[in-house]
């Protein structure tokens, strides 16, 4: 179907890979927690189109680069942690009732998660290795086999994301009345970023 090999395994493995705990989640949430749907949807926004370059590059050929020159691909991991450390790190020492972590306006949630996609393994290993897998050379795939793939994408991390804003903040708004819990919840994001960011480090 459209030089994909596998449409329906296609998709499944799209909502997999976005329900798979990881640093983009945590920025859905986080944005939301901080921001509201406005600064939610933002952070969905970033993380479409950071998908949406990971994806493009793949197919330019990055992923034989990376292939060729593997202390490029361990540059990248790297940089993903020591960011995602340093946000977490951030978390942990703001103090209460100071600026939140991420209030800011919508603009700056989109340039974050934009860069937390980018710099996030995870993401890079999908596109560059997992994804090709899908592509059928029979049917000499074209501009419009990877347009089609580039709105599923878009599609279903929309759609995901969107479920994601609203449960967050339909429980955000419950839990905005004691700034304790609040604060408790903003230390444990901060934990988890910087564990993310070792994990990130490690595993190579």
């Amino acid at each position: 179907m459209f030089g994909i090999a596998d449409y329906g395994a296609f998709v499944a493995a799209i909502v997999v890979f976005l329900a798979i705990p990881g640093p983009g989640n945590l920025a859905l949430i986080t944005s939301t927690g901080k921001g509201g749907i406005g600064g939610g949807l933002g952070a969905t926004l970033g993380v479409i189109a950071g998908d949406q370059v990971l994806m493009w590059l793949a197919v330019g050929g990055v992923a034989a680069l990376l292939a060729a020159y593997p202390a490029a691909f361990q540059a990248v991991q790297w940089l993903g942690a020591l960011y995602l450390a340093w946000l977490g790190a951030r978390m942990l020492l703001a103090r209460p009732g100071g600026a939140p972590m991420l209030n800011m306006r919508a603009r700056n949630y989109f340039g974050q998660a934009l860069t937390i996609t980018l710099l996030n393994p995870k993401a890079i290993v999908f596109y560059m290795a997992f994804f090709p897998l899908f592509i059928d050379p029979a049917s000499h795939p074209g501009l419009r086999t990877f347009g089609v793939m580039a709105l599923t994408i878009a599609a279903l991390t929309f759609a995901y994301g969107l479920t994601m804003v609203l449960a967050t903040h339909f429980l955000a708004e419950r839990l905005r009345a004691n700034p304790r819990v609040s604060a408790t919840f903003q230390k444990l994001a901060g934990v988890v970023l910087i564990a993310f960011g070792f994990r990130l480090a490690l595993s190579r």
